[in-house]
Order: C-alpha cells, then structure tokens, then sequence
C-alpha cells in the first residue's frame, strides 16, 4: 500500500483526497463551481500538511484524467504533474468514467445482467458516455452522443441501466423507460479515485510526467461574447 494524494477537477466540484494504505485520511471537496484555480491549491497544501503530520512521503499522486472540462482538466494535471516533478514521485491517471462506473458498483447492488452508464454533461443535450457491464468491464468506448428519445433505447430495452454524473438529471427529461435509474447524486470526486488508484499503484501503471496530456474528447473552442464583439465596419 501507499500513500497517495488524490486530485478530481473534470467536473464542477473541486476536490483533494489522501489515502494512506487504501485508507481516506483527508477529504475536501468546494461545490461551488468555477473556483478551481483557487481552491485546488489551497486544498492541496493542506493535504501535503496532513502527510506531513503522519511522518510519510507521498507515494504517487492520481488525476482524474477526463473527460470533461476542458479549464478544470487542465488546472488539474498541470498543478499534480508540479507535485510530481517536485517530489519525484510517479502520476497515475484514472479515467473520469471509470471512477464514476466503479462508484455505482461499490454503492449499488447491482444484477449481474445490468448496465452502468456515466454521463458527463457536456452542454446543452450532450454528454461524454461510456458503456459497462456490472463488473466493471468497459463495453462500449468512450463518446460523445447528443441525447434524444431514441439514445440507449437498445440497451434499454431489456437491461436495467444506471445513469450516473453530472448529465444524468437532465437525460431523465428525455429518457423514458422502466429500465431506467438515473442517479446525479454519483459525480466525479476525489474520494472515487481512491479503489482505482491503489490498484493502478500496485501494477506500477504510472503516466509518462512529461508528456501526459488530459483526455479532453474534443477540442477547445473559445468564443467571444457578442457584446464583446468589434461591430462590422459599415459598407460604404
């Protein structure tokens, strides 16, 4: 076992965990959205005191690795790749819906024969998705797939299917089926990472410090505010 810190930013929530030998002993998590940059530091340092206080080094640091969004993913990896460098210890990635799938299965008892479906919102009716059995086992790769009355409706047809994560409330609006659990209450945490992470940490499968970049899904596209925007020169 190790001692590892914890860091989950792909979401709306901002959160820092510290597990000593597969054990949580420091959790913190800001719910209040867009203060990332702020907090993720904050909480950091006070994770980095509490290993302190227990006379261990860090062992590793883990990331959810996306998808999801795009500044909070970001501020994530660059500040943990920081305290890799720093400390020279290894990074490990966990991919946002393998933590939110691993989630349902450690809270929820599940048929055998059932489906787990996280869903991340990403704006308007879309959302980055992935497809498990209750086992864990990743049956369809991750995507990002506009909703609408037909989406899942295959899996739903003879299958209980969890939707989980911040995009589920709104899919339970379109959505209809008896087969259907929707769960928002289930969303990235640092905390989630912990069972994956430990896991990872005894393979030794560690990430490439330098060259590890956040799985964004798609690419960024920045837009201006039209009441920003430098009004057309009239056409003489």
């Amino acid at each position: 076992m190790a001692l590892i810190l914890h860091v989950e930013t792909s979401a709306k929530n901002c959160s820092v965990a510290l597990s000593q030998d597969g054990r949580l002993v420091f959790n913190k998590v800001d719910t209040a959205g867009s203060s990332h940059s702020v907090q993720l530091g904050l909480f950091v340092d006070e994770a980095l005191n509490v290993a302190k206080g227990l006379g261990q080094k860090l062992d590793a640091v883990a990331v959810s690795s996306g998808p999801g969004s795009y500044t909070g993913l970001r501020i994530g990896v660059s500040l943990v790749k920081g305290v890799c460098y720093a400390l020279g210890i290894p990074l490990i990635a966990v991919p946002t819906l393998d933590l939110l799938a691993d989630e349902v299965r450690r809270t929820n008892d599940l048929p055998s024969d059932a489906l787990i479906c996280p869903l991340v919102d990403a704006r308007r009716m879309e959302v980055y998705t992935a497809l498990y059995n209750a086992d864990g086992t990743l049956l369809q790769p991750v995507s990002a797939v506009i909703v609408d009355e037909k989406t899942f409706e295959e899996e739903l047809k003879n299958k209980l299917v969890w939707f989980v994560g911040d995009g589920a409330e709104k899919c339970s609006t379109i959505i209809r089926s008896e087969n259907a659990i929707f769960d928002g209450q289930i969303v990235p945490l640092a905390q989630s990472i912990l069972p994956l992470a430990e896991k990872r940490y005894q393979e030794q499968k560690f990430e490439d410090v330098a060259y590890f970049e956040p799985f964004y899904l798609k690419d960024f596209v920045a837009t201006v505010s039209k009441k920003l925007r430098i009004p057309a020169a009239p056409v003489k």
